[in-house]
């Protein structure tokens, strides 16, 4: 049963909510549910997989693809009052690569069911437009992420995602190891720390254990 809160979070995300039928409301509500994941928790295999499409209260999702060799690669993350319609990847057409999708932060999602979503796009153009609207956004930032490991130095690659990450969290101070943050930009650990090292010695960070500090912005922008 889905609570007075949960009702309004929908309406304000799903933004075609006041366009849809009093009965595609009902069968949209019938079919969410409110789930809980824990930090590191991986929610979607593949394109085997098919979760359903998760509206994001709380917390904050990794979007990734896997090479052969097991080396992941971060397309996007989400964060809170964002869908992610990748998780019920089963519903669209012509997306036939595998991807993956983790729980960075402990998160607390409404989960609608794949085909009822599904169902409300074909009959209702709104929602369709919405759907068609989210995937567009979501392959601009894949294009980013691809272009920046096909054709940007590594140096720069880091840069952008110390400077982006600061923006996000509004902190100079980024709590993350050297191991997620590789993740982030499709690299090995060794080559971000040694990096993240060079950085140190130039004065553009300081590092302690599981902590950088970003304490030269404009130093960092000149990389770029």
């Amino acid at each position: 049963m889905l609570k007075e809160a949960d009702l309004t979070f929908i309406k304000t995300v799903l933004t075609f909510w006041d366009h849809l039928t009093p009965i595609q409301q009902t069968m949209l509500l019938e079919n969410a549910m409110p789930v809980k994941y824990k930090r590191g928790e991986n929610i979607h295999r593949g394109e085997n997989d098919c979760v359903g499409v998760l509206l994001i209260k709380s917390g904050e999702l990794r979007t990734y693809i896997l090479s052969e060799d097991g080396r992941d690669i971060t397309l996007y993350r989400l964060g809170p009052d964002e869908i992610c319609i990748l998780s019920a990847s089963c519903i669209l057409e012509n997306i036939t690569f595998d991807v993956h999708i983790d729980a960075e932060k402990d998160c607390e999602v409404l989960l609608i069911k794949s085909s009822v979503f599904q169902q409300i796009c074909t009959e209702n153009i709104y929602a369709e437009n919405f759907s068609y609207k989210s995937m567009i956004d979501r392959f601009s930032d894949v294009m980013w992420a691809m272009q920046q490991i096909l054709f940007m130095s590594f140096d720069k690659r880091l840069t952008i995602f110390l400077l982006d990450e600061v923006a996000r969290t509004g902190s100079n101070t980024i709590v993350m190891t050297h191991e997620q943050i590789a993740k982030y930009v499709g690299s090995a650990r060794e080559v971000v720390s040694r990096m993240l090292k060079y950085f140190e010695n130039e004065g553009y960070v300081n590092l302690s254990r599981g902590k950088i500090e970003v304490i030269d912005k404009v130093q960092l922008k000149e990389i770029i």
